[in-house]
């Protein structure tokens, strides 16, 4: 399988890379969409015209349409958009991101199973 090669290739070099998503499409101070190689520059700002409970309102509405028992888990704001992790019957099963000027949702349907988080200082 090519998808799988390439992870492992990833692995095996060290290269670490962004994944493909919100960070490189909506992302309004690092993304490519936004620093300046499309011609045009954002100003990165934490303003967003969707404010975070309405982006949770919009993330737990995609949910209820996509999966049964999921709920949404605190969100975390980026340049541009929010993130949620959600879980399904309490357990963490899932990420997807709103935009946070348009109220898109983008579905993180490459992560596989949640293993575990950690969080450095």
């Amino acid at each position: 399988m090519m998808g799988g090669g390439m992870m492992n290739s990833r692995i095996t070099t060290g290269i670490i890379m962004p994944e493909p998503g919100p960070n490189m499409m909506w992302n309004t101070k690092y993304s490519y969409m936004g620093s300046g190689m499309m011609g045009t520059r954002n100003q990165p700002s934490s303003t967003l015209t969707v404010s975070e409970s309405q982006a949770e309102q919009i993330a737990q509405t995609y949910l209820n349409a996509h999966f049964q028992n999921a709920k949404t888990e605190m969100a975390t704001q980026f340049y541009g958009y929010y993130t949620f992790d959600f879980t399904v019957n309490g357990k963490i099963a899932g990420m997807l991101s709103v935009n946070g000027n348009t109220g898109q949702v983008w579905y993180h349907s490459w992560h596989g199973d949640f293993i575990q988080e950690v969080e450095f200082d």
